[in-house]
This record gives structure tokens, sequence and C-alpha cells, in this order.
């Protein structure tokens, strides 16, 4: 076991050990301790909550891969050309102030109430983030370095290759670790509406309408682990593709 697994499994166990001595302290239904609520994980797994988990997690996976596909490389176009950018930033200071949520109503008229207008609600919060960290990244690249090996004979394409990609690459996975926890919030407020599957419709409809706090509190749980997953896994691929960030 690796290092920054066991200080996760660490920091995890406090959390639990906090959360017991809480829902002790309070004795409320609405409270219940995390051995009710592993109890209502392991029963409710063996019903529909993995239908609602895989609904779920496929809406943020694909709304991460397409706001990478889109952002990384129009980020770094826009870091790279002084003149490109001075067009498109007069759009970007306009539009990615404003709260993506207000487009829901919008989304909804245009896409239905399917997984389309959800995804592509989750994709525009990314995508804004995504572009932004990118563009900033390419940008800030400076002239010696590449004046180097442009001297070494090497042309666009191998300039893109070993050094704007490479250089943003670190720029790129940072945004996606910053936009997860923004992805995951707007993931449940987006399967509030008009859904049958999804963590979001499955913690709100235990919650008010059956009011079944334990298997509300397990929906929470496997909504935090999808994040946390999810946070892992860029972790991860930036220690595998960035090495050069953590040589000693």
């Amino acid at each position: 076991m690796s290092r920054r697994s066991s200080e996760v499994l660490f920091a995890i166990g406090i959390l639990l050990l906090l959360w017991h001595l809480l829902a002790e302290l309070v004795r409320r239904p609405i409270l219940p301790t995390p051995l009710v609520v592993g109890a209502a994980l392991v029963q409710e797994l063996q019903g529909d909550l993995v239908l609602h988990l895989l609904a779920s997690a496929g809406r943020v996976m694909v709304s991460l891969v397409l706001s990478i596909a889109t952002a990384a490389p129009l980020g770094l176009v826009l870091g790279l050309s002084p003149r490109l950018h001075r067009l498109i930033s007069p759009f970007l200071y306009i539009l990615y102030p404003i709260p993506k949520v207000v487009l829901v109503p919008i989304l909804i008229l245009f896409f239905g109430v399917g997984d389309l207008a959800k995804i592509l609600l989750i994709f525009l919060i990314l995508f804004f983030q995504i572009l932004v960290l990118v563009r900033d990244a390419a940008a800030s690249l400076r002239p010696e370095l590449l004046l180097s090996v442009r001297s070494l004979g090497a042309g666009r394409r191998a300039l893109f290759r070993f050094v704007y990609i490479p250089a943003s690459l670190p720029a790129i996975l940072t945004a996606v670790r910053q936009s997860i926890g923004t992805a995951v919030a707007v993931l449940y407020l987006s399967e509030l509406l008009a859904t049958r599957y999804g963590l979001g419709y499955y913690i709100y409809l235990q919650a008010s309408t059956f009011f079944n706090y334990p298997a509300m509190y397990a929906g929470i749980v496997l909504m935090s682990a999808l994040g946390l997953a999810l946070y892992l896994i860029v972790d991860t691929l930036e220690r595998r593709w960035c090495r050069w960030m953590f040589a000693t």
C-alpha cells in the first residue's frame, strides 16, 4: 500500500470516528451512526442503488471527457496565439462568471429532461474552468525555452508534442482535479430534475419521500466515494505522466 493510500485511509478513519461520536451525541434518527449507514449501504446495493451509481458515474465521466477534449486544445491555442486570445478573451470575460446553473431551464427546453441536458450542464461548467487554467499555463511558457527547442530544428508538430503539451499537462490535470468537486455537486442538482436514475435523485427520494435516513446517507457516501475515486484517478495520472514534478 502506498503512502498516499495510507494517508487517505487514515483520514477516512478519523472522519468516520468523528461521525460516530457526533451521532452518539445527537442521538436522532436524522443522523445515524456509520455502522447503521454501512448496513443500509450493503442492503441497498443489492437493489437499485447500483443502477443509480452507474447512471451518475456515466454522466460525470462523459462530461469530464468532453470538457477535456474540447477545452484543453482550445486553451493551448489561446495561450499560444496572442492575436486569437485578444479576439476571444472578451467573450470569456462575459461568459465565465455567469453561473451555469441558471441555464438549466434553457437546456431542458432545448434538449428535454434526459441525460443530454444534464451532461451539457456539467460540461459547460467544467469547460470554462479547464479552458482558463490551460490557457494561462500555455501563455506562461518561457520564450527562451521555445527558442532553444526551435534551435534544435523542432517544427510546430514537435513543439506541440515535446513542449506545449507536457508543459500544459499539469495545468490540465489540476483543472480537472479542481473541477471534480464542482462536477459532483452539479451532478446532484441536475439529477433532481425529472429523472428516474442517479444518486442525486436517489438521495432526494429517500430523504423527502421515504424518510429513510440510513439509505439517504448511503447515497451520500456513494456520491462522495465517486468524487474521491475520480480525484485519486487524476492524482495517479499526474504522478505517472508528470514525474518530473515529483522528482527529488
